[in-house]
C-alpha cells in the first residue's frame, strides 16, 4: 500500500466519523491558506473588469466554500515591489495555491524569475501546494522541467476527454472523477517535459500533461493544466478576453460566433440544469455541477493537506 493510499483511506475514515465521505471539507480549526496570485497587475485588473475577481480572488472564494473557517492570504510574486514570505513564513501555512497567469515561464523576465524563485521557496518549506494551468507550469519549471508554447493548438473553454494515466488510476487527486472527463481550460502554453521526481497522472490528445504530482526538495505539489476553480461565467469571460487569439488560430470564425458561444456558456452558468445547453456544449455533470467541477481542490485539501496538518499537530 502506498503512502498516499494510506492517507486517502485514513482521511476517508475520519470523514465517515465526522460527516460521511460526501460533502465539503470540514475543519476542526482554522486552515491557513496562502494564495500565490501569478497574474501581473494589468491582468488582474482586466480580469476584474470582466468577472469582478482576479484569479487569486476566485481561488479565495472557492477555498472558503470548501474549508470551514479558512483564513486566506494572497501574495503577488509577479509584482516586483511586493514582499514575499520566506521559508519560515510559508511553513506556518497549511497549503499554498498557485493561480493561472498569462505570463510565459520560458521567458527570462524579472516577473517569471521571481515566481520561479518563490515556488522553490514553497518546495523548500515542505508545505503542500496545488496549482492550476500556469500554476502547474510554474511548479514544473521550478523543479527543473520544461514548458513550451502550444503553437497552433489551443484548449479554449474546456479540455476534452481527459483520461487517467496508469499512475493516476488510484491517485487521490483524481478520486471521484469519471474515467474520462472534461474540465474548464484555456491556455496557450503546456508542459513539455516533467522534472525528475514527477508523476504523470492524466492526459488528453491536446495536452499530454493534464495532471501531475511533483516531489521536489521537501515539498509535494499536485497540479492540473485545467481550471477546477473557475465558474462557467469565468469560462465565458475568458473566451471573450482571448477572442482575437481564438479567431487567429481558427477555433472560431469571428467575434459574432464567439459571442454566441460565450452566451451559451453564460446561460448554462445561470441555469446548470438546462440539459439542452449542456447537450449543445457537449458537457456533463463533471463540468455543470460546481461540486464536481471542484473535485481536485477538494481532494487536495482532504487527502494531502489534512493529513499533513495532523502530522504537524495543527488540528
Amino acid at each position: 500500500m502506498t503512502r498516499y493510499t494510506e492517507r486517502l483511506e485514513f482521511a476517508c475514515m475520519l470523514r465517515v466519523q465526522e460527516n460521511g465521505c460526501d460533502g465539503d471539507v470540514a475543519s476542526a480549526s482554522t486552515m491557513r491558506f496562502l494564495i500565490s496570485e501569478s497574474e501581473p497587475r494589468a491582468a488582474r485588473d482586466k480580469r476584474r473588469q470582466s468577472v469582478g475577481r482576479s484569479s487569486g480572488e476566485t481561488f479565495e472564494k472557492r477555498l472558503r466554500s470548501l474549508a470551514d473557517n479558512a483564513s486566506c492570504t494572497r501574495v503577488m510574486p509577479s509584482d516586483l515591489d511586493s514582499k514575499l514570505p520566506d521559508v519560515a513564513a510559508i511553513t506556518s501555512y497549511d497549503a499554498v495555491f498557485l493561480t493561472g497567469s498569462p505570463l510565459h515561464l520560458y521567458d527570462d523576465s524579472p516577473e517569471t524569475q521571481r515566481q520561479i524563485a518563490f515556488m522553490r521557496t514553497v518546495f523548500a518549506s515542505g508545505t503542500p501546494a496545488f496549482g492550476s494551468c500556469a500554476g502547474l507550469q510554474l511548479a514544473v519549471t521550478a523543479a527543473g522541467g520544461k514548458v513550451r508554447p502550444m503553437g497552433e493548438k489551443r484548449e479554449a473553454g474546456f479540455a476534452r476527454r481527459i483520461y487517467r494515466q496508469d499512475a493516476g488510476q488510484n491517485h487521490p487527486l483524481l478520486s471521484g472523477r469519471s474515467p474520462v472527463f472534461d474540465a474548464p481550460a484555456i491556455h496557450t502554453d503546456e508542459v513539455a517535459e516533467l522534472p525528475d521526481g514527477a508523476t504523470l497522472l492524466a492526459s488528453n490528445t491536446q495536452t499530454h500533461v493534464q495532471a501531475a504530482e511533483i516531489r521536489y526538495d521537501r515539498g509535494t505539489f499536485w497540479g492540473v493544466q485545467y481550471h477546477p476553480e473557475i465558474s462557467l461565467r469565468e469560462v465565458a469571460a475568458a473566451l471573450r478576453r482571448q477572442a482575437d487569439d481564438l479567431i487567429e488560430h481558427g477555433l472560431i470564425r469571428n467575434e459574432v460566433d464567439l459571442e454566441a458561444q460565450a452566451l451559451l456558456v453564460d446561460a448554462l452558468h445561470d441555469d446548470p440544469t438546462r440539459r439542452d445547453l449542456a447537450w449543445r456544449l457537449g458537457l456533463d455533470e463533471q463540468v455543470t455541477v460546481a461540486e464536481q467541477r471542484m473535485t481536485e481542490l477538494r481532494n487536495f485539501i482532504r487527502y494531502l493537506v489534512e493529513p499533513i496538518r495532523r502530522e504537524r499537530a495543527r488540528t
